[in-house]
Formats: C-alpha cells, structure tokens, sequence
C-alpha cells in the first residue's frame, strides 16, 4: 500500500503546477484569520487599496463593506451580485468637504495580470454550518473565486464523482464560501472537470488544451487541464469574459464557457478587429450540434463591445424561429451583456433602429428584411453583422447575368444580385 499514489502526493502536485504558474502557495493553518471568513483578509485589504489608488479611504472600506455583507437570498442570487463587482466593479459612495461622490472599486486589474494577487491554498478551515476544509483553494486578491475538490487517482471506490458529490454538500454546509466562487473544479487526475454552483455533474466540463493548437481528444490529461484554464491571464479572461448568467425564469443559471468556446470565440474576435481595417469580412464560425452556439455568439457579443469600441451588433437569421430562439439567449444574458436586445419589426424598423444610435446596441432581425430593398440602412461604420445559419449571405457577392426566357421564347438577359452583395450594400461602410 505504500506505493500507492495518494490523495496527498496529488494534491501536492497540483499546487506545485499552479506554482509553476506563478501562483503563491499558502499553507492554510499557518495563517492567523477569523475561521468564519471564506475570504483572506488581509490580501482582500491590500489589494483594493493597491488597485484603486485613487479612490479615498472610506470609499475601499464601502467596497469591503459591500463584499463581507450580502443580503438575505438565495446563494445563488448573491452570487450573480459578486460576479457582477467581481466583472464590473463595486459601485461606492463616499464624501468630498461634504459633498457625496460616487465611482466604482475595482476587484482585478483584467489589462494588468501582474498588479493582481494569486495564492494557491490547502487546508483552508471554514466554519460555517460545519467545519469543512476544501482541498485546494484559489484566491484572486483575497477572494477564494475557485475551489478544487481532489479524489485519489488509486482508490477505486472514489473517483470525480466523489468530488461533485462533496462540492455539493460543501454548498449545503460552508455556503459563504461559494458567494464568491466563480468557478468549482473536481479531480481524480484521470478525469478532471469544471463547472459552476449551478452545474449538474454532467454539466462539468474537460478543457483538453493548454493553448488552443493540441486536443487531448479523449480525457484531458491534468495538467493540460489545470494549466489550460488556471494560467494566470488565462483565468483573469475567463473570469472577466466567458462567466456569465442566463435567465431561465424562476432560475438563474451560471454558465462557464468550455475550451472550445473559448478558443473559438477568442480567434473570432481577432479575425473580427483585423477584418475591421481590411475587408470587412470576419470569416465563418463553424460549430457542430449541442456545442453551444448561442452562447458563443453571446460571449463573441460581449467581447466585441471592447474590441471595437461599442459596435452596433446585427444578428441576422433566415427563419423566423432561429431569430426568437436566438434573441431570447441573448435576452436572458442581458445583465452579462449590459444592455437589452431589440427586435426589428421591419427593414423600416431596423433602418430606424440603427439611426437612432451612434454605438451600441444589439439589433435581431431576419435575412428577408434586407431582400426587401436594395438601398442603403445605414452610413455608419461601426456596425457588425453576425449570420446565424443564413448560409445564403455568404455567397453571391459578385453580380450575376442571368439569360431567361419570356413568355415568347426570346431569350433575355436578367442581373441577379446575391444575397451576400445585397446585405453589403445595405451597409455599405467597412467597420
């Protein structure tokens, strides 16, 4: 039995990959703290201060007042709240000679990864309902966003499973520590997944590449898997980018993009900014069925807005349930997105619609409105167009001569104008 490779030898080897990423490590009964804090507070303190240099001293202490008190709701409600401070900021208040001033106190430095703090952590008390101790513990700048839960790779009566299974009671028992997870990871080095506090176990997901250019096609070796999502910028842009909430009535739902949505979307958006001062043309975003469509298209969106510089978005289908089917993932993602979809009812409509902004906005709309009329909707320039399956406006650039025949046999030569070319005449301005 001493040959065994045992749950300690692993989690040894897991802190010592993220040390080779540059991650702190931390023994977490050699720190002095208040056991009933998920959060390490003195790094918390530090970092705020440090990342928001201009802010006074009352306004860091509104932000912390903010992070250590949620109020009464349902974990999962309070934890939209973190990830909204923790992706945007914490809004505060604070006085000048009298007069209230308000701005926002930022969590992370996402342009910066080396003004931000990373620790690894093991044994990191937490009492709560109960006392519990999660293996592995990340924090960003104090703030525990992901937890890892470790089986041994040589008992066969425990595997992954084991560990979603004590994730899910960690949740019942130290739910404090979950406000301000963004991401929960289980292990057994065989099998490794990610997901988040409202994943089903089948919902856990393998990132099977470090860098987006090799798949581990079967199961994701571990260090391809902790290394492919915990580099340090790679975390900092997951976390600020590829988390978001989807709306499911009653529920919320957090979503955590997989591998492939988030190379696929990452290379879609540089094709996107230098189509933006060459052609015009991004290219195509093949996907294969169940391998979340939608939701690319809602993280491409959201990283677009920054890209280049708040674009009016078009999404355009060529049936009417492809257009209502997709406008409602990005109507119940409209918090991640910071601003609401619109539905254009006409090619009046949209016309309308685009002159009556310089920026922003996400309009739907569907390929026969721009059949209806060859002339121009808009002049601006900052308008992206996204086909959703209209396999029709990527072709038919070139104009064509079409010969026919009449009624009375004589032949006559028509133009025919392709789809393609119709919608960039439409809009007619490169990005």
């Amino acid at each position: 039995m001493s040959g065994l490779y045992t749950e300690a030898d692993y989690e040894k080897s897991v802190i010592q990959l993220f040390e080779g990423m540059g991650y702190t490590y931390v023994y977490g009964p050699d720190v002095e703290r208040d056991f009933k804090s998920p959060l390490y507070d003195e790094v918390l303190e530090r970092s705020v201060a440090d990342l928001n240099p201009s802010l006074p001293e009352e306004a860091i202490a509104d932000a912390l007042y903010k992070l250590r008190n949620f109020e009464n709701g349902e974990l999962v409600q309070k934890n939209e709240l973190f990830m909204d401070y923790l992706q945007n900021g914490v809004p505060v208040r604070y006085f000048v000679k009298g007069e209230e001033r308000s701005s926002i106190a930022y969590l992370a430095d996402y342009s910066n990864p080396d003004k931000n703090s990373f620790i690894v952590a093991n044994q990191w008390t937490l009492v709560e309902n109960s006392k519990k101790r999660p293996d592995v513990v990340l924090f960003l700048n104090g703030l525990p966003v992901v937890i890892v839960e470790l089986k041994s790779p040589s008992r066969e009566e425990t595997d992954a499973s084991e560990a979603y299974l004590q994730l899910r009671n960690y949740m019942q028992e130290i739910p404090s520590m979950f406000i301000y997870n963004a991401i929960c990871v289980m292990s057994d080095m065989g099998t490794s997944k990610a997901g988040t506090i409202t994943s089903g176990e089948d919902r856990f997901m393998e990132w099977k590449t470090k860098d987006g250019s090799y798949e581990n096609t079967q199961y994701a070796q571990f260090d391809t898997f902790f290394e492919g999502m915990f580099q340090r910028e790679r975390l900092l842009d997951i976390i600020k980018n590829f988390i978001c909430f989807s709306n499911e009535g009653l529920n919320q739902v957090k979503i955590l993009a997989g591998y492939h949505q988030y190379f696929a979307v990452r290379k879609a958006i540089e094709s996107t900014k230098h189509a933006a001062v060459t052609d015009g043309k991004g290219g195509v975003f093949w996907h294969t069925q169940g391998s979340g469509k939608s939701l690319s298209m809602v993280f491409y969106a959201h990283l677009l807005q920054e890209a280049l510089d708040s674009p009016t978005i078009v999404v355009l289908t060529d049936r009417n349930d492809l257009d209502d089917q997709l406008y409602g993932q990005f109507a119940k993602c409209k918090s991640f997105l910071r601003q609401e979809p619109t539905h254009a009812q006409s090619r009046e409509h949209l016309k309308s619609l685009l002159a009556g902004r310089r920026a922003n906005g996400i309009i739907f709309t569907t390929m026969q409105k721009f059949e209806e009329s060859h002339d121009s909707l808009s002049d601006r320039h900052n308008i992206v167009v996204m086909a959703d399956e209209a396999h029709r406006g990527q072709y038919g650039l070139a104009e064509k001569i079409k010969i026919t025949k009449n009624k009375e046999g004589e032949e006559v030569a028509k133009r025919v104008v392709g789809t393609a070319r119709i919608i960039r005449n439409s809009l007619p301005r490169k990005p």
